[in-house]
């Protein structure tokens, strides 16, 4: 991930009014999400079920507690723990786990991101595991949660799938799909330069996914080699919405935010910027693919409409049907691939990490 300066955003309160049979209904809520990763809250919700049975009811002529009172409940949420809610609901105690930690992936500024195995399901994913201490450290609640709310939104052929997210005492937990060939630029520090054919079928598809996050009013802000999964086929898939944010159309944004090198100018500069941004980038992803003029300093002069790219000399005979680009494999990803067999780790049981995660 990208560094960011955010702007502060005042934490909310712990969370207030419902009383009992709110919470019942809270810990349902979230029954059908814990359930997806091998976890249970049936024990949570007996206890609260129970405390509810002792509390007296409220008399037909009482009046509920208004919205802001303080309300003594048997089962409080900690300050610190409702910070993060909604987007990283509580996760019950651990017992009945069913992830096994395959593997460290990587670990940045934002955090570790591990390679797992779901049990249940035997399917592997990839674990983002972020310190709660660090995002309260440096300011960045607000954009944890936007990471989760805009992955939460998206469904591209093109886009990294986010599977879960939750929170544990110390730590908050990102689980998305795990794309074994890994990324684009592991593939060309090992592979060099690419041929035409290949560069124009990447650029078509990430013309697609970031036209596809505009028209939603979502901009990236950190498109580069790094953030660029390969699936198992050799496609790619856009990652790490970390810096992302919405921004309506005509709006405009002024953090500094992103990867240097991939940095567009008026970004640098403090803003005013707009999703014009993301083509920036996304010119110098290409210009470091292949050769060539494909830097426009000028916002206003960038291709930057999904028919712009269309009609670019660059791309005649291109489809721009996701499912047509996707029919064949990528030959240069899955050789790549075959010539590195990867050691695979020891598996070790999940747990909540309440401890280091990365290695000396």
């Amino acid at each position: 991930m990208g560094a960011a300066s955010s702007e502060p955003e005042p934490p909310p309160g712990p969370l207030k009014g419902g009383g009992l049979a709110a919470q019942v209904s809270w810990v349902r809520t979230w029954k059908s999400v814990l359930a997806g990763i091998g976890v249970t809250v049936s024990g949570l919700e007996r206890n609260v079920a129970a405390r509810r049975r002792l509390q007296p009811q409220r008399g037909p002529g009482e009046k509920l507690p208004r919205l802001g009172e303080k309300v003594v409940t048997g089962w409080p949420v900690p300050q610190f723990v409702s910070l993060f809610l909604p987007e990283f609901p509580i996760r019950p105690p651990l017992g009945q786990q069913q992830l096994k930690i395959l593997g460290f992936v990587a670990k940045g500024s934002f955090g570790t991101v591990l390679k797992v195995l779901d049990c249940g399901r035997e399917k592997v994913f990839a674990v983002k595991v972020v310190p709660k201490v660090e995002v309260l450290r440096r300011d960045t609640l607000k954009q944890c949660k936007e990471e989760v709310s805009i992955q939460r939104q998206v469904s591209h052929p093109f886009v990294h799938c986010l599977g879960d997210s939750w929170q544990g005492q110390r730590h908050l937990f990102i689980m998305c799909t795990y794309c074994s060939t890994g990324d684009l630029y592991a593939l060309w520090a090992s592979s060099g330069r690419f041929a035409e054919a290949t560069i124009r079928l990447f650029a078509a598809e990430l013309v697609l996914v970031l036209g596809y996050l505009h028209d939603l009013g979502i901009v990236h802000r950190d498109v580069k080699m790094e953030n660029i999964l390969l699936d198992e086929r050799g496609h790619l898939k856009l990652t790490d919405f970390g810096l992302s944010r919405h921004l309506r159309r005509g709006e405009r944004a002024y953090t500094i935010c992103g990867t240097l090198q991939y940095m567009a100018p008026e970004v640098l500069s403090g803003g005013p910027y707009s999703h014009s941004a993301d083509w920036w980038s996304l010119g110098i992803l290409l210009f470091t693919l292949a050769t060539g003029k494909l830097l426009c300093r000028n916002p206003l002069r960038r291709l930057h409409y999904l028919h712009h790219f269309k009609s670019h000399l660059f791309f005649r005979g291109a489809t721009w049907d996701a499912e047509l680009l996707q029919k064949h494999p990528v030959d240069v990803v899955l050789a790549a691939r075959q010539a590195e067999q990867a050691a695979l780790e020891p598996s070790v049981a999940f747990a909540d990490f309440d401890c280091d995660l990365w290695p000396p």
